[in-house]
């Protein structure tokens, strides 16, 4: 069901239902029902590796999001934007996609700027500082995501539910249609997944790697340490 974890090491999933999503898609009369995709938070294989985690006040998820499409709509998260640090930078957060194929779709809060990334699998993906993001699952398989990102801030997703979803859709034939909510829509730029080495993070490997093998993550936290390293525009 994960790929690399067994059932035993996973705590119960949180779900989220379809119900949560209502108003936020193409057509606003759509009604999801049930539970549509799986959270795994705060994962750790032993108390080592949680004791590690901690002191570097990051988390690791997982999450499962099964094939479906919804009122002409694929599946997507809700979507939501991170706070700014003590610093006044958004933190940021990295994906890595274990199983099947994800189009991660960021845009800014001010509306100036949409990204398409597309993720097979074994991509590793930077939710950049500044940019809110929802996930679509446009295959035919399970797709099955973990992430890393700072304990020391709670998502935002208001500003999504206030709009009625991103600011574009994807529809089931895999075309993107402006949300008319949207007071601006820029054009959507599409990128290719970025090399991340610069930060530690695997060309090869898991992100799960990076605990084992104790790479610090204290970017996830301080961002404005490496902005360099930390852009959308590296990656087109």
């Amino acid at each position: 069901m994960i790929p690399g974890w067994r059932e035993s090491e996973l705590p119960e999933p949180q779900l989220r239902d379809g119900a949560e999503l209502t108003g936020m898609t193409a057509d606003p009369s759509c009604r999801i029902t049930g539970p549509i995709y799986q959270m795994f938070r705060d994962i750790a294989r032993s108390e080592e590796d949680r004791r590690w985690l901690e002191g570097q006040r990051v988390r690791y998820d997982i999450t499962r999001i099964p094939p479906a499409t919804y009122c002409n709509e694929f599946v997507k998260t809700k979507g939501h934007y991170h706070p700014l640090n003590p610093a006044g930078v958004a933190y940021p957060e990295v994906y890595e996609v274990m199983a099947g194929h994800a189009h991660y779709l960021l845009q800014r809060p001010d509306h100036s700027d949409a990204v398409l990334i597309d993720a097979p699998a074994g991509s590793i993906v930077l939710i950049a500082p500044g940019y809110g993001h929802v996930t679509i699952n446009p295959g035919e398989e399970d797709l099955v995501m973990s992430n890393l990102v700072s304990t020391a801030f709670s998502s935002d997703y208001r500003p999504y539910e206030v709009l009625h979803g991103a600011v574009y859709y994807e529809l089931a034939d895999g075309t993107f249609v402006p949300n008319p909510a949207y007071p601006r829509v820029p054009p959507l730029r599409r990128l290719r997944p970025p090399d991340l080495g610069m930060l530690g993070l695997p060309v090869s490997g898991t992100l799960y790697g990076l605990v084992e093998e104790r790479v610090p993550l204290d970017w996830l936290n301080e961002p404005e340490r490496f902005a360099g390293l930390l852009s959308l525009r590296s990656a087109e």
